[in-house]
């Protein structure tokens, strides 16, 4: 015996317009989401979310071991980049991190190299 059998032909009939009126609905939802998602502006920021995601978690990968993660040293990073950037001290910062990053290479090259013999 169906749910459906006891009510009558136009309690039937509305429940059934309802329905078909929360499928119309969803699908016009459906339909607004797929063109707001396709807009250019939108494409980008969801790229540019997706980008920062896998930043970030390589990142954490990265500093798991140190016991630390993006989210404690973030507040950290953004004093730092306040302070150089009131000082203006843009360039001689990128220098220092390229210096550091070179260094950061070349002490990684080379105990490579000893554990290799």
């Amino acid at each position: 015996m169906d749910k459906n059998d006891h009510r009558s032909h136009e309690e039937k009939k509305r429940a059934l317009l309802r329905d078909g009126e929360f499928y119309r609905a969803g699908v016009a939802h459906a339909r607004a989401q797929i063109s707001h998602a396709a807009r250019p502006e939108v494409m980008f920021h969801s790229v540019l979310d997706h980008a920062t995601w896998v930043l970030r978690t390589r990142a954490d990968a990265l500093l798991k071991p140190t016991g630390t993660s993006v989210s404690v040293l973030a507040p950290y990073a953004l004093t730092v980049l306040g302070f150089i950037r009131k000082r203006k001290l843009g360039k001689p910062a990128l220098g220092v991190a390229a210096l550091a990053g070179v260094a950061a290479w070349y002490m990684q090259r080379k105990r490579a190299q000893q554990m290799a013999y």
